[in-house]
């Protein structure tokens, strides 16, 4: 039993999903499952849909919605030249779910209209690659993974409830598997009231490990554009290293700090069930990739994960008492109320401070929350860099140029918040 993840990028025209297929075919003997995102950019685009119509923006609702339309019927025209096939009408019944709840007025909290919306991108991109699979040769099945994956009510970030989840998939999806390649999405659940959930942004990979850890898979193999899980991100490193070999425990530290290859949730599901992780490359399937297992093997060199738009906030009680058990709890029920993440943190005896994706809406929020009881100061446009198995020679490395305004260290991890020096002054 083999569980594929295909993200966006590897379905972003006609030719990715022939290359899926062609993926797909090479395993003939194996049941598999393949959990897919969206195509391209486009919950970028349904984001932008959402935010238009929570704004009021008729007209550029009308355009945007009309853009996705067109992008997805003409991945559909390249691949079914036949117009009479049933996709069309599919994939057109499936947009009018958009259209019914942007015609109506906004009762609903904007976090549910986002699910509703967005989720589409991931419906649509399955239907699409299902129909494409089974026009030619290949046994597929459409498969809802919101009758499978059973959420609570937190929209945009929905909670996975195991016991249910693990019962459907055991019992209504496991035996399709004997008879058809299913083809599921990524990132979506459903609530007990048959409401659409989402698991956080890209959460296309914890929803395979959901499945692959239901599933008892053998492995969960995830394809990307690159050739594996590299020890830094080609954006900045003109030379990277892919490493062979990853620890689940290492995986999970990368994956937290913000390595974007694997999703930070997907690790544990698959941890408790000893499935390994292959992280393979669509545009060279032969190739090794990454394995990450239960080996208990240090990565073999420094790893280094890059944020931007960082915001580095201060916080120091108004009357210099010291920051203690009491004032952290606090200021951490606020980060919880206002969804912000903390990337790193350090406190001394009168302050507290943390780096967090800038965000001004929440940023703002936030900052008048604490500034009722505590003194507040923040910078804004910094970088967060995280290195693995650091040493002073990879510390310099990153810092040539720049001011560090934090640095935290562990055994192997070094948190840095730095921003450009200006070398005029």
């Amino acid at each position: 039993m083999l569980v594929f993840k295909f993200g966006g990028a590897s379905v972003k025209d006609a030719a990715g999903v022939i290359n899926l297929a062609q993926i797909v075919s090479r395993y003939p003997k194996e049941k598999l499952l393949i959990v897919i995102s969206a195509m391209g950019k486009m919950t970028n685009k349904l984001e932008e849909l959402c935010k238009a119509y929570l704004n009021g923006e008729e007209e550029q609702v009308y355009l945007i919605f009309e853009a996705v339309k067109a992008y997805h019927f003409q991945i559909i025209s390249d691949l079914f030249p036949n117009h009479q096939h049933p996709i069309y009408n599919d994939v057109a019944n499936t947009f009018v779910e958009i259209d019914w709840l942007i015609e109506e007025e906004i009762t609903d909290t904007p976090d549910y209209i986002y699910d509703q919306i967005v989720s589409i991108g991931e419906v649509i991109s399955t239907k699409i690659i299902a129909a494409y699979l089974s026009e030619i040769g290949l046994k597929a099945k459409w498969l809802d993974a919101r009758n499978f994956i059973q959420t609570d009510n937190n929209y945009r970030e929905g909670n996975v409830n195991w016991e249910k989840t693990e019962a459907e998939i055991q019992q209504e999806l496991l035996p399709l598997l004997d008879s058809f390649i299913g083809v599921t999405q990524g990132f979506i659940g459903g609530t007990s009231e048959n409401f659409t959930t989402t698991l956080g942004r890209e959460g296309s990979d914890y929803s395979a490990a959901i499945f692959s850890s239901c599933l008892n898979a053998d492995s969960l193999t995830i394809w990307k554009d690159v050739p594996g899980v590299l020890n830094a991100d080609p954006k900045w490193f003109d030379e990277t290293e892919r490493i062979p070999q990853l620890s689940y425990h290492d995986a999970i530290e990368l994956a937290y700090y913000g390595a974007t290859v694997i999703h930070p949730k997907t690790i544990k599901p698959i941890q408790n069930k000893n499935i390994p992780l292959f992280v393979r490359s669509f545009l060279n399937p032969d190739a090794e990739g990454t394995d990450i297992t239960n080996a208990e093997n240090h990565l073999p060199v420094p790893s280094f994960i890059f944020k931007v738009k960082q915001v580095l906030i201060s916080i120091f009680p108004k009357d210099f008492s010291f920051i203690i058990e009491e004032n952290l709890s606090d200021i951490f029920s606020l980060f919880h109320k206002h969804k912000v993440k903390i990337n790193t943190m350090l406190n001394s005896a009168i302050s507290f401070s943390v780096s967090i994706d800038e965000d001004p809406q929440k940023l703002q929020n936030l900052i008048e929350e604490l500034s009722v009881q505590y003194r507040v100061k923040y910078n804004t446009g910094l970088e967060l860099v995280t290195i693995r198995y650091y040493n002073q020679e990879t510390i310099d490395r990153v810092t040539v140029n720049k001011n560090i305004l934090l640095e935290v260290k562990s055994r192997h991890t070094c948190q840095i918040v730095m921003k450009d020096r200006d070398l005029n002054t």
